[in-house]
């Protein structure tokens, strides 16, 4: 989630795109769907007992509730439909990079990284970072520029959305395609048929992402402080560093505007394309519901609390309308072999630039080159285009 700032009001871009073959939104699949076929369905899923109260009616395009320990998915709405991520996407670039950096490394963000559009923590190529600062900024207030720093950590951009496009399949979140650490799409040049993911894939992802003790910390956290370059006063007091609180963004933990009774933490997303999107996960007795949704029309905190209401009211007395699948490679998970990577670099010239490449492959891996297009876009563009 973010607000828009400073958007650049000249730009070019470079681009060459090969499309997934499967990534329009509503495409038919041969394969069964991930988790059951009742879960290809695009409308309101639910098996409940006669009299039991229907699933909330809230205002987004897709839904899942589930039961996070036993994967059973108690209803859902469109739970296969592709939609555009926003910052529920940083869920996957933590999960990918968590296991791989070491919390206490320093890391120096480069420029790029610190100019990147959309909601920042304030970094500066001057100083360095600890990825676990890194990683808080990341899902507690889904800071742009920290996924890009983490990225750049791990080896570069194309890597990273490769390491995150191979932990979608391991995960068979096979609606997802990733071609950002961070969730942006127009700032990026990107589309929903270039970057998506889907209310059970988004699932999927925070299902494993909790069971990570790191992670959980990183989302459950309601403050924490951020590392600065010390201020004139702090330097004539001899310290080196100097910094500031941060606060999550996820309204439904203790303490804020929307506590929900047994919030385990989430993540919420926004931009004007993806619209409002959220992931949580919330226990109560014996029973942790897991909740996503995508494409809502207001920030998402209420249809939140409606869905996990349902949720545990319906733990043990609805029958599974499907699964979510366990992480592995069996043969018959319905899994799409699409693949993708993502290359990202400065254009180098006067103008703020960037230039990406977009590869995708169908089912055999293959890479189909679409189109090859050079433009150079000189435009002004309103404080409300896309933020995430």
């Amino acid at each position: 989630m973010g607000s828009s700032r400073g958007l650049p009001r000249r730009a070019a871009f470079v681009a060459t795109a090969a499309l997934c073959v499967s990534a329009v939104p509503g495409t038919a699949t041969a394969a069964p769907p991930v988790g059951g076929e009742r879960l290809g369905a695009t409308g309101t899923i639910v098996d409940a007992p006669a009299g039991f109260r229907a699933p909330p009616k809230i205002n987004a395009a897709s839904w899942v509730i589930a039961d996070a320990d036993t994967g059973q998915v108690l209803a859902a709405k469109d739970p296969h439909g592709k939609y555009l991520p926003a910052s529920t996407l940083k869920t996957l670039t933590a999960l990918t990079l968590i296991p791989r950096l070491d919390p206490n490394r320093l890391v120096r963000p480069s420029q790029k990284a610190c100019d990147v559009e959309g909601t920042k923590v304030g970094m500066t190529p001057a100083m360095q970072y600890k990825v676990s600062d890194l990683f808080h900024a990341l899902l507690m207030m889904s800071a742009n520029d920290a996924a890009v720093t983490l990225a750049e950590a791990n080896g570069g951009m194309a890597r990273t959305i490769a390491d995150m496009n191979a932990e979608a399949r391991h995960l068979h979140a096979s609606d997802t395609l990733a071609a950002s650490p961070n969730g942006l799409d127009v700032d990026l040049g990107l589309n929903v048929r270039t970057q998506h993911t889907s209310s059970y894939d988004l699932a999927l992802i925070l299902r494993e992402g909790m069971k990570n003790p790191d992670f959980r910390a990183y989302v459950r956290a309601l403050t924490t402080h951020f590392p600065a370059p010390p201020t004139k006063r702090q330097r004539k007091k001899g310290r080196k560093t100097g910094g500031y609180p941060i606060y999550t963004h996820n309204r439904m933990l203790a303490g804020q505007p929307h506590a929900y009774t047994g919030m385990l933490g989430g993540k919420n997303g926004y931009t004007v394309a993806a619209g409002q999107t959220f992931v949580a996960e919330a226990k109560r007795g014996n029973h942790t519901i897991l909740i996503s949704l995508m494409k809502a029309d207001v920030p998402p905190s209420p249809y939140a609390a409606k869905l996990l209401d349902w949720g545990f009211a319906a733990a043990g007395k609805v029958r599974p309308v499907g699964e979510l699948v366990a992480p592995g490679t069996p043969a018959n998970a319905g899994v799409q072999g699409k693949s993708a990577k993502v290359l990202s670099s400065s254009l180098g010239s006067t103008e703020s630039g960037r230039r990406w490449w977009l590869v995708g492959g169908g089912a055999a891996g293959a890479v189909m080159a679409v189109a090859v297009l050079f433009a150079v876009l000189r435009r002004r563009r309103s404080p409300a285009d896309e933020t995430t």
